[in-house]
């Protein structure tokens, strides 16, 4: 079939009775969604038919990682997850990262005011994350930036600073955005994100593959991120796919 084609289209063509699957207890995902992880595809009982539509389009795995700054959980999801992850396999990755998490916006009339779970220290981490993304533009430069700050110790300012001089990265941009209103529109943007998120985010690090949420899905990022990817990638797989990560035990929050 041409890679053109829809999951949904793929799956109404291939399949003669999917009506009966929208009764399926065990299925409560839209057609579009079937064949997001082979685990959704067994559940929705279109395994075969997904697996035509992954050979005719083995297009990256898409992940989307809802988190905030100074949650430790989402720290520890970052640096021994995340980023090792992608190290490994960023060929078949598209990563989607939005510091923003449980925070709460509110409008003053002049611009958006911001509340963290973990305080001001983490809506400046937020900010300068966010502003990071927009101003290094690719991923292979503000990944290893962001990661950095996630694994230090340190206030997210504090580590930002030090983490733009490790890579070399020039950080006084970074600075008049977050401070500015270009960061404020921003991280706008990553709260409309994360309040768009269907089902909604119930905690953080919040993890979706190929648009879809599940408790599976959740447990399998936060404790073997590499597996799941390569399970998840239909393309000819990774030299890497074979090599694992360490094993982590992450608290949501």
């Amino acid at each position: 079939m041409s890679k053109t084609f829809s999951p949904l289209i793929v799956l109404l063509l291939c399949i003669g009775s999917t009506y009966s699957v929208w009764f399926r207890k065990d299925c409560n995902l839209p057609p579009s969604q079937w064949c997001s992880t082979p685990e959704i595809a067994e559940r929705c009982q279109v395994l075969p038919h997904c697996k035509e539509y992954w050979r005719s389009d083995p297009s990256p795995v898409a992940i989307e990682v809802y988190l905030e700054s100074m949650c430790p959980g989402c720290k520890t999801f970052t640096a021994q997850q995340l980023f090792p992850t992608w190290q490994k396999i960023k060929e078949v990755m598209n990563v989607t990262y939005v510091p923003y998490g449980n925070a709460q916006e509110k409008w003053d009339g002049n611009k958006w005011q911001f509340t963290c779970q973990h305080g001001a220290n983490e809506c400046v981490g937020n900010l300068i994350e966010t502003c990071a993304m927009d101003v290094l533009k690719n991923v292979s430069k503000y990944l290893p930036f962001i990661t950095c700050i996630e694994a230090s110790d340190q206030l997210p300012d504090q580590a930002a600073l030090l983490c733009a001089a490790k890579h070399k990265i020039y950080y006084s941009d970074i600075v008049k955005c977050a401070n500015g209103s270009r960061g404020n529109d921003l991280e706008h943007q990553m709260a409309q994100m994360t309040d768009a998120l269907q089902p909604p985010h119930q905690f953080v690090p919040w993890i979706t593959i190929n648009g879809v949420h599940t408790a599976d899905i959740q447990q399998r990022a936060t404790t073997d991120l590499l597996g799941l990817i390569c399970e998840t990638y239909k393309g000819e797989k990774p030299a890497a796919c074979s090599s694992g990560l360490q094993k982590t035990c992450i608290r949501n929050y």
